[in-house]
């Protein structure tokens, strides 16, 4: 079917930003419990978490191992700000940790300045780039278990401009899964299943039920974790889930995705690109609800900037562009339709809600983003996704294992595994 052309400037475009631009002065902030990402202020744009800087692993860095957490983002300014970055420990729901003093869990110091940072280069949007790690020499974490990152201005310590949610990982206890398009509900049509057993290792367990927590992830989605499952079977050395029923998911379909290297021509996916005074815009070919599975390699939700220019500036040299977003179902949905990917911070988030256009029959939205690569899929609040379940579908599963000893203070991340598609399992 040939791809139809949009034109950008279109009134209904002009009422979408505007929109946008409200969304993003009063910012909305998520209340569910799983390792995510925050903002709570405007102009801090392109937030992104790495392990080694390596975008495409989840936020999890091995105990001993030489690895490093990697904290990327904009402040949308050339000016000055002295910014600070506090660590809490929490517990397995993501609680705050108050069994343990600070320096219990950080060696060194706590609330130090963020001290590499560069501004833009040639950019029509002036930003300044950031760029944290840890550990670091002024900053090292001692115990695993879940860590949140929050970032202040030096003068106003009560408002964090973000926060970042990453996890440290004791390996004692071995997780054996598999994933298989045969569930309960369905053989090869629409959804994925997880059984999955846990090994204690040297690890003495009492009482599994008190003592262990459990926690499965599909593509990092905040909004379906599955969290404290009972076991189907307990013996001595270990615990099994099988023919669970809260480990069925909605296979979706593969991501869809962009590449927007070079302000001054196309990418992968996209229409065209105009300069409009003061913002590039960037328009991606319209998406439609897809009858059969077709595969395409994606990431899984995952985003990378850089441009074309191959001098390893990317960070600072990218212009940011006004991306919008087309999905064309022809009639209303019943519930709200958001963008999601790893750079949406988190979904539903009310920055990327679609907006219905009664005149063209079809869904839009417009982001902020800079330049790279970028996955995204739609998602419906309450209600099957507009891009189709599909069994064949390759999803990334993460599973995590939290072991609190009895009478300790803390929830060790003991067990994490990662579960890639059905032709790994």
């Amino acid at each position: 079917m040939r791809r139809k052309r949009v034109d950008i400037l279109k009134g209904s475009w002009r009422k979408h930003a505007v929109m946008l631009s409200l969304y993003l002065i009063f910012p909305f902030a998520h209340s569910i419990h799983a390792q995510q990402q925050r903002t709570f202020v405007e102009n801090i744009r392109s937030l992104q978490v790495s392990v080694n800087r390596n975008p495409l692993v989840p936020p999890v860095l091995v105990m001993g191992k030489h690895q490093h957490l990697n904290i990327d983002f904009d402040e949308m300014s050339h000016d000055y700000h002295r910014l600070v970055y506090h660590i809490q420990h929490c517990n397995a729901d993501w609680s705050e940790t108050e069994g343990l003093f600070e320096s219990d869990f950080l060696s060194g110091f706590n609330d130090q300045p963020i001290e590499n940072y560069e501004n833009s280069f040639n950019t029509t949007q002036l930003y300044t780039h950031y760029r944290l790690t840890l550990p670091n020499s002024e900053t090292q974490m001692r115990l695993s278990g879940n860590y949140r990152v929050q970032v202040f201005d030096d003068d106003d310590r009560d408002t964090p401009l973000f926060e970042v949610e990453f996890c440290i990982v004791e390996p004692t206890m071995s997780i054996n899964a598999s994933l298989s398009s045969n569930t309960d509900i369905d053989f090869n049509q629409s959804h994925q299943q997880i059984s999955y057993s846990v090994s204690y290792g040297t690890n003495r367990v009492v009482d599994p039920q008190r003592e262990l927590h459990t926690v499965v992830m599909q593509n990092r989605r905040p909004d379906n974790r599955v969290v404290d499952l009972r076991p189907n079977i307990q013996h001595s050395n270990g615990i099994e889930f099988s023919h669970q029923r809260a480990l069925i998911f909605p296979a979706g379909n593969e991501f869809h995705k962009f590449e927007m290297l070079d302000v001054q021509k196309p990418g992968m996916n996209i229409d065209n690109t105009r300069w409009y005074e003061p913002y590039y815009h960037t328009t991606l070919y319209a998406d439609q609800p897809a009858r059969n599975y077709v595969y395409d390699e994606d990431q899984n939700g995952a985003f990378v900037m850089r441009n074309d220019n191959d001098d390893g500036l990317d960070a600072t040299t990218c212009e940011y562009v006004w991306v919008h977003f087309i999905l064309q179902t022809g009639q209303p949905l019943s519930g709200n339709v958001y963008l999601y990917g790893q750079w949406t911070n988190g979904y539903p988030n009310p920055d990327y809600q679609m907006m219905w256009n009664e005149e063209s029959k079809q869904y839009e939205a417009a982001a902020y983003l800079k330049q790279g690569y970028y996955n995204y899929k739609y998602l419906q609040e309450n209600g099957p996704s507009p891009d189709g379940d599909f069994y064949q579908t390759e999803n990334e599963y993460i599973i995590f294992v939290y072991h609190r000893p009895q009478g300790d203070r803390y929830d060790h991340l003991v067990g994490f595994k990662v579960l890639g598609n059905l032709r790994e399992s």
